[in-house]
């Protein structure tokens, strides 16, 4: 089949066009195609034709988004819309890449699929917001919602505690916001199967278990090999622009739903690694 991914030189995107084999893969970077510029999403999705179209191009800063509100909406939301549009246009399907920040965090039981969202950031509003857009433009899209992403190839959480922990005896990080790490190549192998499925609806997609940033950060040091020390603090003690859901841990059923079951974040991690030395 013909496929389409926005953000393929992000994170997920370098992954998506790495894992995808025997399929006709179009990868374009948002510098290739801005998605806020609909003439430009029509164009390219009316020149590939594809079966389906992979949405992964997003402003996922998520401190930017709090102080610039404007640019969140105009890309998250307002280029999701753009895309989906284009796609249903072309007769194409669409699978968007959503956020654990579309809830409030205040749950202490995995979120599922239909829990309300209440998000408590801007990005998580944008997210929120796109969400609710293409459910009502393309019902039969499938909306993947993910968590804490690491990979190689770009920024990411393990790539800066390394870094870190390579030039500091010490590192802080918080210890009261539990979620579940996700690596880039089993999302993106799991977003494959739910394509290759004719996936719709939302799906949560993460690797199995949970963990604190804190717990996340000391298990990258020691498999790392660093004898860096690391401490727990609160939220509080590392005051951010944008709130942080305390739990936001997503449910596996609606994927489990599909056959499909992802790794441990522990094997992710172990993977990551041997990944990012080679």
């Amino acid at each position: 089949m013909k496929v389409l991914i926005f953000g393929a030189s992000g994170l997920l995107g370098k992954a998506l066009t790495r894992e995808w084999s025997s399929d006709s893969v179009t990868g374009l970077s948002s510098r290739e195609v801005d998605i806020r510029d609909v003439r430009s999403v029509q164009t390219v999705v009316d020149r590939t034709e594809p079966e389906w179209v992979v949405l992964s191009a997003a402003y996922t800063d998520v401190d930017g988004c709090e102080t610039n509100p404007e640019l969140a909406l105009a890309v998250n939301r307002d280029g999701a819309v753009n895309v989906a549009q284009a796609a249903r246009k072309a007769g194409s399907n669409l699978l968007f890449l959503s956020s654990d920040y579309v809830f409030d965090g205040k749950k202490t039981s995995p979120y599922e699929t239909g829990d309300i969202r209440n998000p408590q950031s801007v990005y998580g509003r944008s997210k929120a917001e796109a969400e609710s857009e293409l459910l009502q433009l393309l019902p039969g899209c499938c909306i993947v919602r993910t968590s804490w992403l690491f990979g190689v190839g770009g920024k990411c959480f393990p790539d800066t505690i390394l870094k870190l922990a390579a030039s500091r005896p010490e590192l802080n990080v918080v210890n009261d916001q539990r979620g579940s790490p996700t690596y880039t190549v089993d999302l993106a192998r799991a977003i494959i199967r739910l394509c290759r499925a004719g996936a719709s609806g939302i799906v949560h997609v993460t690797n199995a278990g949970e963990c604190s940033w804190y717990e996340f950060a000391a298990k990258i040091v020691a498999k790392g090999g660093l004898a860096t020390s690391v401490h727990p603090v609160s939220s509080l003690q590392m005051a951010r622009p944008a709130p942080r859901p305390t739990y936001s841990v997503l449910s596996p059923k609606s994927l489990e739903h599909f056959g499909i079951e992802v790794p441990s974040w522990e094997d992710a991690l172990q993977r990551y690694l041997q990944e990012r030395k080679s």
